[in-house]
């Protein structure tokens, strides 16, 4: 029998409006179960110990399939898992091994987001309120800038360059991002660069891609003094004299995910006269000192609530389905706001996931870098 060809179905909820009954699909292949691994809501199972919800059910046809019910404006990424057996526990030695081996829908019609680590791409499912995400695509015709491999301080740093980029003719704005293997070498953030500098959405600018994700990761994004005063006493000054990047710092944003998130706003907090605008993505601002014994102490945002206040900018969001940090980050946010920060706050439907930051990305650094007329407060900000 043929294979249906079934991309996800997204219909209307008859009970509300808002929200969406979205339904994937597996095709073709001998298996005893599919598991569904949508992005964050997933993960949440996990976490709670039990996958049966995102279990496909057999199909007369012989296919699987699932409805998700979820709010019109979700993103995420997710991938399939057809298993042999048992279904997959929840342990950590079961987990990894869905994600090495779970891929993309092959019926997807949205552009993958790929991995690292010679995982499978995923597919991206958005719905149709969703944030519209206009720069994250290469688009043809648009100047092309180039990115260059370097080391500082015995760290690896990818530079992208904008179209047009003479040393002599800066200075540029610097844009400073943390896990920068991932944007550049995976994710391919010079078109998102490219296409916001073509926009006029910002200025041309030195974006110098750090890379962060390997095992000097849970040291360096953790508050740690040392790291950021390595990031504006080495890094920038380099910049400045290779590739005519600014030292103001209100032209210099700190950017970061996840623990990346916590060290550009800790960047801010340490060193404002050289970070003056800090893009925050979901940010890990539960981190607690050495000296702390809650998991849940808010170290940074404590400073933020008693220090003195520092000549910085902020743009802050975190998925509504980001179980773990979504208080935190509004905590920060009621910080911020109340001590006066210039401070531009979203909250996304979506997770802990690059489908959704890579949106947020370019959004933030049009609000920090772009013209006055280009840097009105993005949707969904509060």
């Amino acid at each position: 029998m043929e294979t249906p060809d079934t991309p996800p179905v997204v219909a209307p909820d008859p009970d509300d409006p808002a929200y969406r009954l979205v339904t994937l699909t597996h095709h073709g292949e001998e298996c005893d179960g599919v598991l569904a691994l949508l992005h964050t809501v997933t993960d949440k199972d996990r976490h709670s110990g039990d996958l049966t919800r995102n279990l496909m059910e057999r199909q007369a046809d012989g296919g699987w399939s699932i409805t998700y019910r979820l709010r019109a404006d979700h993103r995420a990424s997710y991938q399939l898992y057809p298993f042999r057996g048992e279904a997959p526990g929840t342990s950590r030695p079961d987990w990894v091994r869905v994600l090495d081996h779970a891929r993309p829908d092959p019926y997807d019609t949205e552009p993958r987001l790929p991995a690292r680590d010679g995982r499978h791409p995923s597919s991206v499912l958005s719905l149709p309120e969703a944030p519209a995400q206009p720069y994250v695509r290469r688009r043809e015709g648009v100047p092309r800038g180039r990115t260059v491999p370097h080391a500082v301080a015995g760290r690896r740093v990818d530079v992208h360059l904008p179209a047009g980029h003479e040393t002599g003719s800066g200075p540029y704005p610097v844009a400073v991002l943390l896990d920068g293997e991932m944007w550049g070498e995976v994710l391919s953030v010079g078109d998102t660069l490219d296409n916001l500098t073509a926009d006029g959405a910002i200025p041309p600018t030195v974006a110098l891609l750090v890379h962060t994700m390997g095992p000097r990761r849970p040291d360096d994004l953790s508050c740690n003094p040392a790291f950021v005063d390595l990031l504006a006493d080495r890094l920038l000054p380099w910049a400045a004299q290779e590739f005519g990047a600014t030292a103001d710092p209100a032209r210099t944003v700190v950017a970061g995910q996840s623990a990346g998130g916590l060290t550009a706003a800790y960047a801010a907090y340490r060193r404002p006269e050289r970070f003056g605008n800090a893009l925050c993505q979901s940010g890990s601002f539960w981190w607690p000192d050495e000296t702390e014994f809650d998991e849940g102490s808010e170290w940074l945002t404590r400073r933020f609530a008693t220090g003195k206040q520092r000549a910085a900018r902020f743009y802050v969001e975190v998925g509504l389905q980001e179980w773990m940090l979504l208080t935190q980050n509004r905590h920060l946010r009621d910080v911020l706001r109340a001590r006066g920060y210039d401070l531009a706050y979203r909250e996304f439907n979506g997770g802990h996931d690059y489908a959704c930051w890579r949106g947020g990305l370019a959004d933030g650094l049009a609000h920090l870098l772009g013209t006055p007329a280009s840097t009105a407060a993005p949707a969904g900000t509060r």
